[in-house]
């Protein structure tokens, strides 16, 4: 079940917050760094993001969360994680599937963008099946190399596609 998750109220922050801890922490080890800047994200963040917040849940336990930043006709994924308990469950394509598709507020969108690691292959296997294509390659201060993948279309979504 999908749900607008208010990350004003603290008890659902910090579960944005232990979401994005456990599941950060294995992106961590996968990209092979201790210095990875999702993880310095405190539940004070979050409830002071402007952003948008929307959870998968798995009967009542918030699964996956996907955060959107929205500005004209460009939506762009700001994070997009899932519990390591639900690994493997396909909650992460049926995130981003929402995300794109069925997410009220996202029907104008004509230009959907993403970044993760270069070396963050699951994460770029699973943009490219939603028709996402790598666009630029860079290195933050941080030193973790990234790339940015965008997906386009001349007209807003229609009819749950993209």
């Amino acid at each position: 079940m999908f749900a607008k998750l208010d990350n004003t109220n603290k008890a659902l922050a910090k579960h944005i917050y232990t979401t994005f801890q456990r599941s950060y922490k294995i992106e961590s080890e996968l990209i092979g760094t201790l210095n990875f800047p999702p993880l310095l994200r405190t539940v004070t963040d979050i409830q002071s993001s402007q952003t948008l917040f929307y959870g998968f849940y798995d009967d009542t336990q918030l699964a996956g969360v996907i955060e959107l930043a929205i500005t004209n006709e460009q939506l762009e994924i700001n994070s997009l994680t899932v519990d390591p308990d639900h690994f493997r469950k396909g909650i992460a394509d049926k995130l981003i599937h929402y995300a794109l598709s069925e997410c009220v507020i996202c029907a104008a969108i004509t230009t959907a963008l993403v970044e993760t690691a270069v070396v963050n292959e699951p994460a770029i296997k699973l943009y490219k099946k939603h028709g996402f294509v790598e666009f630029k390659r860079w290195t933050p201060e941080h030193g973790i190399e990234k790339l940015a993948m965008v997906k386009s279309r001349a007209v807003p979504i229609v009819g749950g596609v993209m």
